[in-house]
């Protein structure tokens, strides 16, 4: 009987709710960090342990073993704050935390470097070439009747800088039809042949400059009877530019998840519209980053130009006119003197090219930003105050 009077009595206790009851003496709750946010404990073990390896980077290479100079104190500190912060994540956790702090120190590190990199080649060239940048002929004239000796009041860089904008203008006329094309072809097509134009465009990647040069000269001055001007010089660089933004667009679509298309089609959408209006628009800051790899590849070159074009020291407007200079191509030149105010005027030079690659980069990623989103027609319904009923 105790038995069978006891089940129905456990099962009406458990469909009961028990509400929580509030304590009011109870201490506040501690608020919760965020799980990207490193607690204080965290933050002293981390500078901590970097800073007990620059104490024994200086201990190892000013007191115990000779190693004078910069670099071997960088290194033996890196290697020493490595070693310290795998010994403290050990003392807090286990070998996945030691793991971990190690890894997440050399990305960090690795990091810092190409930055470090980066950071001192602009400011090298910048230091070296900012006194002929305080003129402002250097940004109009050109170097007609300007030697290697002149004062830097005297000739600019205008006819160098029309050039570049002139052969890579072109050069991208050609290449971006071309290149985002080829990418859509290898993704959306497919095919043996799409296979085929693939392996090409990889192969092209690796393509020498100096090869492009030769083949355009080859086809274009000497097969064909065209002279050197800036026009073939644009070619060369269309060359160059053109495997680089192909193969960069073709992963860049790869990445668009293929539910997008699936939703278009399914709308009755034709293969070619879903490919204008949802493909590449959806893929637009990839594309923009491709253009910008495939300048910064072309903008540069100067084997190619020195080949097909040839360095004028006035200003070329007609790209089939002749010789045609260019940033590079001017840089090059003006080492080759070996008189130091040139040698000046050319890291002058190699400082308007950084910023114009970084004038391009800017407009290019500006282009590529994603418009913004009109409220739709529910949230403009949702807006309106409701209409009074009548009474």
């Amino acid at each position: 009987m105790t038995t069978t009077e006891s089940a129905p009595e456990t099962t009406a206790m458990a469909g009961q709710t028990h509400l929580p009851t509030y304590d009011a003496t109870a201490a506040p709750a501690v608020p919760r960090t965020s799980l990207g946010r490193l607690s204080p404990d965290e933050k002293f073990t981390l500078f901590g342990s970097w800073a007990a390896g620059l104490g024994l980077a200086w201990l190892i290479t000013q007191r115990l073993v000779p190693m004078p100079g910069l670099p071997w104190f960088l290194v033996t500190w890196f290697v020493m704050g490595l070693l310290v912060t795998a010994v403290t994540a050990a003392m807090t956790g286990g070998m996945t935390e030691v793991r971990d702090r190690v890894a997440g120190a050399v990305v960090t590190a690795g990091a810092a470097v190409v930055g470090a990199v980066l950071v001192s080649v602009v400011v090298f060239v910048v230091l070296r070439g900012w006194r002929p940048l305080m003129h402002p002929n250097f940004f109009t004239h050109d170097m007609s009747g300007v030697g290697p000796k002149d004062p830097f009041d005297r000739g600019g860089v205008a006819h160098a800088i029309l050039g570049s904008g002139i052969e890579l203008g072109i050069g991208l006329l050609i290449t971006l039809p071309l290149g985002i094309g080829t990418a859509v072809f290898m993704t959306e097509v497919g095919g043996r042949f799409a296979r085929v134009v693939r392996t090409i465009v990889e192969a092209m990647t690796a393509l020498p400059s100096i090869v492009a040069g030769l083949f355009i000269y080859t086809v274009f001055i000497v097969a064909l009877g065209y002279p050197r001007s800036g026009l073939a010089a644009s070619l060369a660089i269309a060359v160059m530019m053109l495997p680089i933004i192909a193969r960069a667009a073709d992963v860049v679509l790869r990445v668009v998840p293929g539910g997008l298309r699936e939703a278009s089609l399914a709308l009755g959408a034709s293969r070619w519209r879903t490919v204008w209006h949802v493909v590449l628009p959806t893929a637009r800051p990839g594309l923009a980053t491709a253009v910008i790899l495939g300048v910064a590849r072309g903008v540069g070159e100067t084997s190619p130009v020195l080949l097909t074009s040839g360095a004028a020291a006035f200003m070329v407007q007609n790209p089939t006119g002749g010789v045609m200079n260019s940033l590079p191509l001017f840089i090059y030149s003006t080492v080759r003197s070996g008189e130091p105010v040139a040698i000046t005027r050319a890291f002058a030079a190699a400082t308007v090219l950084l910023g114009l690659v970084l004038l391009l980069f800017v407009t290019a990623r500006l282009l590529a930003r994603p418009r913004s989103a009109k409220p739709s027609v529910v949230r403009r319904l949702l807006r309106r105050p409701a209409p009074k009923r009548a009474s």
